[in-house]
């Protein structure tokens, strides 16, 4: 007994282990589901009122169809180097961060405890709190590759709609060619664009994992299970956590893509005239305001069917396979540490 609980401790994860695991199985769960991850984010930047828009046009299934008829098969990948970079470094800080804030708060709680005695499971609030901290700290480090993501998912095409199609060019949309335009166009700041929204979408993943900790610990109490629950029953906590967290803050998330898409000034484009409007950026509430003034309060969630099916089944993936890569994660670290060591 005695030889065995170091044992277990050394195998505890580190902040930085959990981290690895945590963005190894959110890249693997968003390139699962990429295509879909690409036809939600078309669908949020197209406003429903836009001329020639019909209702098919906003159906996630039609317009993966009709991406793959114009564009080929490349269309459905469109960003995706991008996107695997930013789920990589937005996951890697908000697991370590995550991690980290967890570990210090309990053990802190811990210290002022009896010797021995169980650290009490934190409350739903304490979790929140915990994830909104680690989410802030993670979306200002990570939010520039999100904009370029986010410009290239969408296209040129469809950025420049407007256009005639005399004037389409071949034009380079690789990560370095989009992050020199949005600088060209709105200054190193514009990589920063929706930074407030995403401030906001914090809450997002805190939501998610402060609801689906507590249910497990719930359950786990009051089941006979050895700390551990089903793959069924994990599966299903990380999709109904997701969806409870993007109902809450969808608005927001459809305001975020907007903001870094551009699409308020491909609506005014539209509205007339050729030339790019030289206007401010919206905020998100400004946003929020003219959408609720010309699409109702219907427009607020736009898309979101294709959210709720794209992060459902993503999370759910995540919950799943958390737990193997951080075992894969433990171990790519124990050989870093005797490769380290030779060396």
């Amino acid at each position: 007994m005695a030889q065995s609980r170091p044992a277990k401790q050394a195998q505890q994860l580190t902040p930085f282990a959990s981290a690895l695991g945590g963005a190894l199985g959110a890249c693997f769960s968003t390139a699962v589901v990429y295509p879909l991850d690409v036809a939600k984010t078309r669908i949020q930047v197209t406003s429903s009122t836009a001329r020639g828009k019909r209702k098919d046009d906003l159906n996630m299934l039609h317009l993966l169809l009709e991406i793959l008829k114009e564009e080929g098969i490349n269309g459905w990948y469109r960003g995706f180097a991008a996107t695997m970079l930013n789920t990589f470094s937005m996951q890697y800080a908000y697991f370590f961060f995550y991690s980290f804030i967890r570990s210090s708060y309990i053990k802190r709680m811990t210290l002022k405890l009896p010797p021995g005695s169980k650290p009490p499971a934190l409350s739903t609030v304490a979790e929140l709190s915990l994830g909104a901290a680690a989410g802030a700290l993670s979306q200002i480090f990570t939010i520039p590759v999100s904009v370029i993501a986010t410009r290239q998912q969408v296209g040129r095409s469809a950025r420049e709609s407007s256009q005639s199609s005399k004037e389409a060019e071949p034009v380079d949309e690789s990560l370095l060619a989009v992050a020199r335009e949005i600088v060209r166009e709105d200054g190193i700041t514009g990589l920063w664009l929706g930074i407030k929204p995403g401030m906001v979408l914090t809450m997002n993943p805190a939501i998610t994992y402060g609801v689906y900790e507590r249910l497990k610990s719930l359950l786990l109490l009051a089941s006979s299970a050895n700390g551990k629950l089903t793959p069924g029953m994990t599966f299903l906590l990380g999709a109904f956590s997701k969806t409870l967290a993007t109902i809450v803050t969808y608005p927001y998330i459809m305001a975020k893509v907007r903001i870094q898409a551009r699409s308020t000034e491909r609506d005014a484009l539209e509205g007339g005239g050729n030339t790019k409007p030289k206007v401010k950026h919206p905020g998100a509430l400004s946003l929020l305001l003219k959408v609720l003034r010309k699409e109702g309060f219907l427009g607020w969630y736009q898309g979101m069917s294709a959210q709720i099916i794209k992060a459902v089944i993503s999370q759910a993936l995540l919950f799943v396979s958390k737990e193997q890569f951080e075992h894969w994660a433990l171990t790519i670290m124990h050989l870093f540490a005797k490769f380290t060591v030779r060396s």
